[in-house]
């Protein structure tokens, strides 16, 4: 029979395509209807004027597709179930009860639903205290990053493939616990370490692990947001224990034996947010009591190597004689966020549940960059680019403290050690923290406050200022504006 298909020669498309676009389209739009034969290949061929080969490459696309049958010593028909109409799904109209039943959450889901969770700052403002975790990222050795990631490149397969252990790469873990050792006195073995994607897995993995519903968690307050929603999602009972300037008051732990506390979480090197030191006395006192009780003591040491008056301050972990702390560690603050690499040192007891709780939930962090950072540590540029940034900080933290003394004199209060990427502020204005954020926002600075990080929401004055990100120049302009809305 005869039938009638456009051809085009003048474009790139290949002739067996534009074939097999109109006989396709053909059979959808019911030009050929199912269960109608279509011609032979010889003869289409031949009424086209191409090569029998190239009809025949159509007609097996379609074949293959579904859109044509071959009935043996009868020819080729089109089907007469097209796959198309197979492709559309049948209504089903939902019964009355169906419509009345919500997708049932499991406890971990309801929790979440409820969180209030605090997402990275967004703000376009000119000038932006609110980024207290940021580091200076147009400081950091991109170049020589690149070099170390195509280094790892060149290693293929082995750095493509899925990792072998699920604690992490053993040069990484190695190299950890040597720097570890000698820069925070953390006493451990490498299988005690376990490479996580950074400080919110680790804190992920104990709560899940450690935590059951209603078990009494304690923690600092104010404190870290993410640390404490992470136990609620568990179920945990959170008791908040209140901060002064020499960290978390150990005594609210050891004074109230009616409280059978599971778990304290703890930031005792440069508490967040007040920027408070535990003091040595208190952390023999909260290792003491954690040994008594059996409960279980998560120091997370986030920003620990940026410490301006003093030698960094050993870790909690180093000081125990048994298993009862946890430390996590994090590379996001001193090498770049992104880098979503942190690690976990737990008791032996524990290492086994860790690494497989790890295998679970993701399987494993990016080899790639796992590799990148052994040699950036190995190499000795983790501890150069540390002490750059130390220098740079504390510079950029002095100028931050003397505006507020300049601008503001006794209407400001600086919270906290001289250490860290962040300070806290407290500003003795009859305002609200409301206000104030509107005020700053007014003048192009951003401002976040503390209220969040309290159990018990209430204005307290109380700012949190990142400075780490931000230039001498920008630092002065920015309390410059403050004073400009909140003096007046």
């Amino acid at each position: 029979m005869d039938f009638a298909i456009a051809l085009d020669h003048t474009i790139k498309i290949p002739i067996h395509r534009q074939l097999y676009e109109e006989l396709r389209r053909s059979i959808l739009s019911g030009r050929l209807a199912p269960g109608q034969r279509v011609p032979s290949t010889r003869s289409l061929a031949r009424s086209l004027g191409i090569s029998r080969a190239t009809v025949t490459l159509s007609y097996e696309q379609l074949l293959s597709e579904g859109y044509l049958k071959t009935i043996p010593s009868s020819g080729t028909f089109v089907y007469c179930q097209l796959p198309d109409n197979l492709l559309q799904p049948t209504a089903i109209q939902p019964t009355q009860e169906a419509k009345q039943q919500p997708v049932q959450l499991s406890a971990y889901g309801a929790n979440l639903v409820d969180l209030q969770l605090l997402m990275p700052s967004k703000t376009e403002l000119p000038i932006n205290f609110s980024c207290y975790g940021r580091p200076a990222l147009d400081e950091f050795p991109l170049g020589l990053w690149r070099r170390l990631l195509a280094r790892a490149c060149q290693l293929q397969p082995t750095m493509l493939d899925y990792a072998t252990n699920a604690q992490g790469y053993e040069p990484l873990r190695q190299a950890i616990a040597r720097y570890i050792a000698r820069t925070r006195a953390v006493r451990c073995e490498v299988e005690q370490i376990i490479i996580v994607n950074g400080s919110q897995q680790a804190l992920d993995l104990v709560a899940r692990l450690l935590v059951e519903c209603g078990d009494l968690v304690a923690v600092e307050n104010p404190g870290y947001l993410d640390a404490r929603q992470a136990f609620l999602l568990q179920g945990a009972k959170l008791a908040p224990i209140p901060v002064d300037d020499l960290g978390i008051v150990t005594d609210r732990l050891i004074t109230d034996p009616a409280a059978k506390i599971k778990l304290v979480y703890v930031t005792p090197s440069h508490q967040f947010p007040t920027g408070a030191v535990l003091s040595l006395s208190r952390r023999l006192a909260l290792l003491a009591w954690a040994q008594q009780t059996g409960a279980i003591i998560v120091e997370d040491d986030y920003d620990s190597e940026y410490r301006y008056s003093d030698r960094p301050i050993p870790a909690l972990q180093g000081l125990t004689i048994n298993d009862s702390v946890i430390y996590i560690g994090t590379f996001s603050k001193v090498i770049f966020p992104a880098l979503r690499l942190g690690y976990l040192v737990v008791p032996q007891s524990l290492v086994s549940v860790f690494a497989r709780a790890k295998l679970l939930n993701d399987r494993q962090s990016s080899i790639l960059e796992q590799y990148a950072l052994t040699e950036f540590i190995s190499e000795g540029h983790l501890e150069s680019h540390v002490r750059r940034m130390r220098s740079l900080y504390n510079q950029r933290r002095q100028t931050l403290v003397q505006a507020l003394e300049q601008y503001f004199g006794n209407s400001v209060t600086v919270l906290g050690e001289n250490a860290g990427m962040h300070l806290m502020v407290q500003f003795h204005r009859d305002l609200s923290d409301e206000q104030i954020v509107l005020k700053a926002a007014q003048v192009g600075v951003g401002l976040v406050s503390a209220n969040p990080y309290y159990l018990e929401a209430h204005s307290t004055g109380e700012f949190i200022f990142g400075y780490a990100d931000l230039s001498e120049e920008i630092i002065q302009a920015g309390v410059s504006k403050l004073a400009q809305v909140l003096m007046n």
